[in-house]
């Protein structure tokens, strides 16, 4: 990767695409020009990158002359109407939101499961879901030793997958309630400091969220899994940063703890912090921050035939977005 692009970050003031921006810086991409996109509220702002500050412009569908990647984490109108804009300007475009993650012509991508799948690309990737992203870092692996076919999951989802509104909604609960103030809500339904929310995105007919479909839509096309099944019930939880997943797995080839780690102990981007008898598992606080993710609490589960229980935590701004990003634009 020696030669230098010209980089696009498009919502780069929102939470991701400021993790996208000191993801580039950490990993020492090869920017040679960075371009901020973001609303024109936002336009004007400066933001800091490799000792310098760098100019947030509007976007516009004039915004992408000479770009070679352009990153997306606007949501998934931006992306609608500005992703084609970036493609026809010659740029790729690597899209976090869901505008694109079903659509058969897109690939679907996390770097260490199905890498191959961006030579397919017309112009635009789309990263997945980020909680999906977590927990294939652990399931994957299994997959690929065992064959999967079915989970039953929980997810832990901490409040800044939903952005930097949430993180303040759930800084002023805490405080309120310390304070024996009255608690105001205004992103979430219910108050969400020291509360659990069995809900993560709008319900649908058959009384699962979107979000907890995800798991399995995309599931099936990251790992190449058509007959892939997930049953998944999504919970917001007063955490500010990483998600954890609880996931019982069923596979087709016989599966044994000892056999389960030693796959997990050589998978890419995926830490085994496994010593329950140290008080030693994954916890939202240890992960928050790094790009591995970890995985532990692995046991045979004792309802199922063939089945392992295990506990996968990441940090969803990360893993779940923006270093997920960065390293499909280092497979471009």
């Amino acid at each position: 990767m020696s030669k230098s692009l010209h980089v696009a970050i498009v919502g780069a003031t929102g939470a991701v695409g400021i993790e996208m921006m000191m993801t580039l810086e950490k990993r020492n991409f090869p920017v040679g020009k960075l371009t901020l996109l973001a609303s024109a509220r936002s336009a004007g702002k400066r933001l800091p990158f490799r000792g310098d500050e760098i100019l947030v412009e509007e976007l516009t569908p004039r915004s992408f002359a000479g770009v070679d990647i352009a990153l997306f984490s606007a949501g998934g109108g931006i992306s609608r109407e500005f992703a084609p804009h970036a493609t026809q300007a010659g740029a790729v475009v690597v899209d976090n939101s869901s505008a694109f993650r079903m659509d058969p012509q897109v690939p679907l991508v996390v770097p260490e499961v199905n890498a191959d799948d961006v030579r397919s690309n017309r112009g635009i990737i789309a990263n997945p879901n980020c909680t999906t992203a977590i927990t294939l870092m652990a399931l994957a692996p299994l997959h690929r030793a065992f064959g999967v076919r079915r989970i039953i999951a929980s997810s832990y989802q901490a409040v800044s997958g939903t952005g930097a509104q949430a993180i303040e909604e759930l800084r002023a609960q805490v405080a309120a309630i310390a304070a024996g103030r009255p608690v105001e809500k205004k992103v979430y339904p219910h108050q969400i400091a020291f509360n659990v929310l069995p809900h993560v995105d709008s319900f649908l007919d058959t009384g699962y969220t979107k979000e907890e479909m995800k798991m399995q839509n995309e599931g099936r096309r990251i790992m190449h899994h058509p007959e892939f099944r997930a049953s998944v019930t999504c919970v917001r939880v007063p955490v500010y940063r990483a998600h954890s997943v609880a996931v019982t797995a069923e596979f087709e080839k016989p599966v044994s703890v000892d056999a389960a780690r030693a796959v997990l102990a050589k998978a890419p981007g995926l830490d085994v912090v496994d010593a329950p008898a140290q008080n030693s598992y994954p916890m939202p606080l240890d992960v928050a921050g790094r790009d591995n993710c970890q995985v532990g609490r692995l046991r045979m589960d004792c309802a199922l035939e063939n089945a392992l229980a295990f506990w996968v935590v990441g940090d969803q701004l990360l893993k779940g977005a923006a270093l997920n990003a960065v390293q499909i634009a280092e497979l471009i």
